[in-house]
């Protein structure tokens, strides 16, 4: 009875415009993070720009959580749209961070594995922000919306084998003659390769609710 009760009730649409919009965010923050790690004079000013990227970002989460407690119908369970708005914000928050941790350790210059594990976390962007306009139709979409889960998270065990190999040729390299170069370095290879994972637990977000209402 409930159940057709909801299926009648209208619907608060406005959670997939926030989907949207959140996805924009994390693609112009993938964007700029790829974009510094070609080094140079502009990292100091695209660190930056990730920062105003994941503060509209934070906006953008702020305002579905309210929604959440003042709709009384939403397009899908309320703890499926909070979980998935989080792991999408934890996804530019983690690239604050890797910005956060470069200025702190003044890096001008970025090793090739390290663009490589930009240029995936750029591809998991654009594949999440093609995924959540699919949301508005979860049946009609729900065989691409598996692919992209299934590319995320191919991507993120590429960016595993890039992880291991980047830290073996730290060890192998710099390390020798600058331990502090393998120190610096690795800390920006695990804030990377965390900035995929998290991109990761989008995708198993979606997969999540597309099990519960399919």
């Amino acid at each position: 009875m409930l159940s057709w009760f909801q299926a009648l009730m209208p619907k608060e649409g406005r959670f997939f415009d926030l989907f949207d919009a959140h996805a924009k965010t994390l693609c112009a923050g993938a964007k700029a993070l790829r974009q510094l790690l070609d080094g140079g004079e502009r990292v100091p000013e695209l660190c930056a720009e990730v920062a105003r990227h994941e503060q509209a970002a934070d906006d953008i989460t702020r305002e579905a959580m309210l929604m959440v407690r003042r709709t009384f119908i939403t397009p899908f369970d309320r703890s499926d749209i909070i979980d998935l708005i989080s792991s999408m914000d934890d996804a530019i928050d983690q690239m604050h961070k890797t910005a956060k941790a470069i200025m702190l350790f003044d890096q001008r210059a970025f090793l090739p594995d390290m663009v490589r594990l930009g240029e995936i976390i750029v591809q998991s962007a654009e594949l999440t922000a093609e995924a959540t306009p699919l949301l508005r139709s979860l049946r009609g979409n729900a065989a691409r919306l598996n692919q992209i889960a299934e590319q995320v998270t191919r991507l993120e065990d590429e960016s595993d084998q890039l992880y291991d190999n980047g830290i073996a040729a730290l060890y192998h390299g710099p390390a020798k003659q600058d331990p502090m170069a393998y120190i610096v370095g690795a800390e920006i290879y695990d804030h990377l390769e965390k900035v995929v994972d998290r991109f990761e637990d989008v995708a198993n977000r979606i997969s999540g609710v597309l099990i519960e209402h399919l």
